[in-house]
């Protein structure tokens, strides 16, 4: 039940992410996304700050400590020469006090000693860190940067883009808008051709008419000069035709019109 239970959850997030990728604005994601990564750097730089501190207060530490190493180091041989030197002088009691001085002095510089080896290994290990955090805070200054760069490309591919979307959705509309209630291009060039061609159709039926016409006129032409032809040869052959045996009506005279 449970597993079942965390399966409806992760398919409902993921559901409602892609959801939100859909209608979100990918300017505002996109200096969200620069906003985050100018926070990180931040950071990054805040902890590469502490890691330096660090160093630098470790390397006062070990200052310190070699002074008071050399300090203690130069009151230990004083105490031993004084000591020596009361011995010499036979002054017992100075002779011990001195060398009760020397004990103590030396066991502080051992002391001493000690704490400034360990800051010495502490010191080495803090500025290994130290650099390491410039170099990371270096790479990820220049990543911002690229960031910074890739922001303006990013910003002006998206106006483009919304520039595209505008006119895509401009020249769709237009084409539902001529495919409905107007006609199309396509529709009124058909429509011109086909009165083209009628029109060159027609045309070309009344030139055919025409030249039948020709046709007549010369065929009745050539029948007029075959039949003058056959009259000559009629003639020379002293053949009257049918033509020529029917007599002629007489000519009407014409009537005087009296003046």
């Amino acid at each position: 039940m449970l597993k079942l239970l965390r399966k409806i959850s992760r398919y409902i997030t993921a559901a409602l992410t892609g959801k939100f990728n859909e209608v979100a604005d990918p300017k505002v994601q996109l200096e969200q996304a620069l906003l985050e990564a100018q926070e990180q750097h931040r950071r990054l730089t805040e902890q590469a700050a502490n890691v330096i501190a660090n160093q630098k207060q470790t390397e006062m530490r070990l200052n310190r400590a070699m002074e008071e190493l050399e300090k203690v180091n130069g009151s230990t041989r004083q105490a031993v020469l004084m000591a020596d030197e009361a011995t010499k002088k036979g002054d017992a009691t100075k002779a011990t006090d001195y060398a009760r001085a020397a004990e103590g002095f030396a066991n502080r510089l051992l002391a001493v000693e000690r704490e400034v080896e360990d800051l010495k290994a502490l010191s080495l290990s803090s500025a290994e860190a130290s650099d390491q955090a410039k170099k990371a805070v270096a790479q990820n200054s220049s990543v911002l940067q690229k960031k910074l760069a890739e922001r303006q490309k990013l910003l002006s591919q998206l106006d483009q883009a919304k520039m595209q979307e505008q006119m895509n959705k401009a020249m769709a509309t237009l084409s539902e808008a001529v495919g409905q209630d107007v006609p199309s291009l396509d529709e009124v060039r058909d429509k011109i051709e086909q009165r083209y061609a009628k029109a060159l159709g027609t045309s070309e039926l009344q030139g055919q008419d025409v030249g039948n016409r020709m046709l007549e006129v010369e065929q009745a032409a050539m029948d007029t000069e075959a039949q003058s032809r056959l009259s000559q040869i009629r003639s020379q052959l002293g053949i009257a035709g049918a033509s020529e045996a029917a007599p002629a009506p007489p000519a009407t005279e014409p009537t005087a019109t009296p003046e």
